[in-house]
């Protein structure tokens, strides 16, 4: 009877861990796996955007993980080879992003987030697909932009010409060193030549050594000469941020007073530092061009899925937008492509941040960062150049060798088809065309 008895129990012991198993895994086939996002902030910096993630899953359900990297080329190609892409990647390259949308990483938007792409951060692109068509879509959308063009200053520093001025020169930035440099020859030309010149010349159709482009090399070369001679020299080596020791801003370094920066730099600043056009400080350059480049940090689907792309239009949404400004500090709030921003209230922007938006709503034309959208080896080829133009500045030999050297870039580039985006600028979201 023993014998029986144990078979019963031991068939009864199968069946339960048979149940359990089909239990098991009928719960593990509804839980929701978590979304790596890969984006650009860290060091505390991506605190605000890690809290709106965590809203934005008290709505939806799911879990994200965010991954923070300043190398983010690196990482994603990285990922990319072991096919282990994240779910959403935020950048800030355009140029960068059409090359993962050509490869057919980058996946185009669904109709339902086609609405998002707000230009001129999102231009659509014409892409083939693997049985040859070829279709318009948008691959990425902006999630956080900022306003270029702009010098900070304090009091008293506020016009061109001002005595004692100095500049805050640093272009020391890890493996990318040297884009505050094209910053200011992007900024120069789009202020004497306007936003035609501009756009022609950042989607590779007008010549490195077209006179218009040495002309923006050559007003940055007169600006460098009004500061102390080693200025240039010392910036090779100076962080455009870090001061050391916990310290940042280069306007609290104590030995300058004007800083050719973007919008995000005011995060190390108190109130009495102030943004104005950079047309305000460089004497010579047209008054009432009132065009700005700008910058964004663009998020693409690499990993397709329903969950994905609820993510971008949560990102997207004047909900998570209102999360993420309440979640930052007054100086790290940040601006969005709508340019939409409570004035007043407990998240009204500070003084300076209030500036920016004026000008993001006020401009005639906004245009992508020209760097930001070449093919990757050109763009790299730029911020080399710059680095070695600030070594002799006022050397014209070195200057128009640097230019050829671009130039023949650029026809390697064009000759592989690889300047896929032509549609650069754009009047600020909101406002029409004649306005």
């Amino acid at each position: 009877m023993r014998a029986p008895y144990r078979l019963v129990r031991s068939v009864l012991a199968v069946a339960l861990l048979a149940g359990a198993a089909v239990v098991s895994g009928g719960c593990a086939a509804e839980e929701k796996p978590p979304l790596v996002v890969l984006g650009p902030w860290t060091d505390g910096e991506e605190l605000p955007f890690k809290a709106t993630l965590a809203k934005i899953g008290e709505r939806t359900g799911r879990e994200y993980v965010y991954e923070g990297t300043r190398s983010l080329r690196e990482t994603l190609v990285a990922q990319l080879r072991t096919d282990a892409p994240p779910d959403v990647a935020i950048l800030n390259g355009q140029g960068e992003l059409a090359q993962y949308a050509i490869d057919g990483d980058a996946q185009p938007l669904p109709p339902k987030v086609t609405g998002k792409a707000i230009g001129p951060w999102a231009p659509r692109l014409v892409v083939r697909d693997p049985e040859g068509n070829t279709e318009e879509r948008a691959y990425w959308v902006p999630v956080r932009v900022d306003l270029k063009s702009i010098v900070w200053s304090r009091a008293g520093e506020e016009r061109a010409g001002a005595e004692d001025a100095v500049w805050c020169l640093g272009m020391a930035s890890g493996a990318t060193s040297g884009w505050p440099g094209t910053d200011w020859i992007e900024d120069l030309l789009l202020q004497r030549e306007g936003h035609y010149v501009y756009e022609q010349w950042a989607s590779g159709a007008l010549e490195w050594t077209d006179k218009r482009v040495r002309r923006a090399w050559l007003d940055w070369a007169e600006v460098l000469a009004t500061d102390a001679e080693e200025n240039a020299v010392t910036a090779l080596s100076t962080s455009f941020e870090s001061l050391g020791d916990g310290e940042f801003g280069l306007l609290n370094r104590g030995d300058c007073t004007r800083e050719h920066q973007g919008s995000f730099i005011r995060r190390h600043y108190g109130l009495d530092v102030m943004p104005a056009p950079t047309s305000d400080f460089v004497e010579g350059l047209p008054s009432d061009r009132n065009v700005f480049e700008v910058s964004g940090d663009m998020a693409a689907v690499f990993k397709p899925s329903d969950a994905a792309w609820e993510l971008i239009l949560e990102l997207t949404s004047s909900k998570a937008q209102a999360d993420w400004v309440e979640q930052a500090d007054p100086g790290e709030r940040p601006y969005f492509p709508s340019g939409t921003a409570k004035m007043t209230g407990p998240n009204a922007p500070t003084a300076g941040s209030g500036a920016v938006l004026r000008m993001f709503r006020d401009a005639g034309q906004i245009c992508l960062d020209a760097s930001d959208a070449m093919p990757s080896t050109l763009r790299g080829a730029f911020q080399r150049a710059v680095l070695e133009f600030l070594e002799k500045p006022q050397d014209r030999d070195v200057l128009d060798g640097l230019l050829a050297q671009l130039e023949a870039e650029r026809l390697l580039q064009k000759r592989a088809d690889a300047f896929v985006l032509d549609d650069l600028c754009d009047v600020p979201p909101g406002r029409s065309s004649e306005g």
